[in-house]
């Protein structure tokens, strides 16, 4: 188990050259490794310890555990409101008087730890999508050149191949732009969708779990029904039907223990937090891509902000004289490359870029 968690840590090493935003790092890397570490946990908890444990008798006990829990375990939602000890054994558990249509059944907690799997699959998507567009082209361009231990002359060389580079191919990184936003957009996407799927999955009780839980600390102590036994039960009925000696059909009502579901609802809680978190910082991202997009007045001073040594006027001259995908190309160049080589290729390139059909016609 330790081995298959510390493999993890690959997903989360250090960039030295990055394309993307930290947001779409958290996204794509951190929840990654989040959610294959908690399905791994409760996969181990589910194959290594006991999942389900049924009281029963006239049956063997390893023949009703594993048949309820391939075949699911019920509660009774109105028992939840009854008092435990006096009018309940237990959240959720009562006399069903064979009324089928009052009983909840529970079968999703046999497939968390795929969902998971699954989630952390979709979460890593957008990452991948921009790692096959992006190509290596920062990495090519920047050519070692956030390192500053080189010779004076191969500092030089380069930085002239960058110019270079920057001046032969204006107005030809607008789609190199666009695919990244698109990967930003699905991240946001992403997580709106798996929250959906999330709430449909758990019988519409996702998207309230947390703030039913902080609901709880306004109760006082002897009212407190814990609202995560509603996702995930701990003590679960079932039923096991068998023949009798005689071949009259008999009927063994269990109680069961569900104990892996005290690791599910501990991770779905902090999965809830996370992915509220998430979706707020994506949704303030989308944000702040529109002001850039739309308001080009806003782009000299996020190139300023940048580099604090580049003056105002060269990051307004290169705002207005380069289309929108060339300016993204340099704005995050800003990120790689060493602080006064960046203000140096920028200088130059200020001068030496021609000024866009908009620019001349003013």
């Amino acid at each position: 188990m330790y081995k298959l968690l510390g493999s993890l840590k690959s997903y989360l090493k250090w960039q030295d050259i990055q394309t993307d935003n930290a947001v779409f790092r958290l996204h794509n890397s951190f929840t990654t490794v989040l959610l294959l570490t908690c399905s791994l946990i409760i996969t181990a908890t589910q194959y290594v310890g006991q999942p389900i444990s049924c009281i029963v008798n006239g049956v063997p006990p390893h023949v009703v555990n594993t048949f309820c829990w391939i075949h699911s375990t019920f509660t009774m939602p109105d028992a939840f409101r009854r008092q435990v000890g006096r009018e309940v054994a237990h959240p959720g558990v009562a006399n069903d008087f064979g009324d089928e249509d009052a009983k909840k059944y529970y079968t999703y907690y046999q497939w968390v730890c795929f969902v998971l799997f699954f989630q952390a699959m979709a979460c890593y998507t957008p990452k991948f999508l921009w790692n096959k567009f992006e190509g290596g082209l920062m990495r090519m361009i920047v050519m070692g050149l956030n390192i500053t231990i080189c010779t004076r002359e191969e500092k030089e060389a380069k930085r002239d191949a960058l110019l270079d580079y920057l001046i032969k191919h204006v107005k030809r990184h607008k789609l190199y732009a666009i695919r990244y936003w698109a990967c930003e957009v699905l991240c946001c996407i992403n997580i709106i969708v798996q929250m959906y799927l999330m709430n449909r999955f758990f019988d519409g009780e996702f998207l309230s779990y947390g703030t039913n839980i902080m609901k709880l600390s306004d109760v006082p102590q002897e009212q407190r029904v814990d609202p995560m036994v509603y996702v995930f039960p701990r003590v679960t009925k079932c039923t096991f039907h068998k023949y009798g000696a005689s071949g009259s059909l008999q009927k063994h009502d269990s109680l069961c223990i569900l104990p892996l579901n005290i690791v599910n609802e501990k991770t779905y809680v902090f999965i809830w937090f996370w992915f509220w978190i998430l979706l707020v910082l994506l949704i303030g991202l989308m944000v702040f891509r529109a002001c850039i997009i739309f308001m080009p007045k806003f782009r000299p001073r996020l190139l300023n902000a940048r580099n604090r040594m580049i003056p105002m006027e060269i990051c307004r001259s290169l705002s207005r004289k380069l289309d929108i995908g060339d300016w993204w190309l340099i704005y995050m160049l800003g990120r790689n490359l060493d602080p006064v080589i960046y203000k140096d290729v920028m200088s130059e390139f200020a001068k030496q870029v021609e000024p866009s059909k908009h620019d001349r016609a003013k």
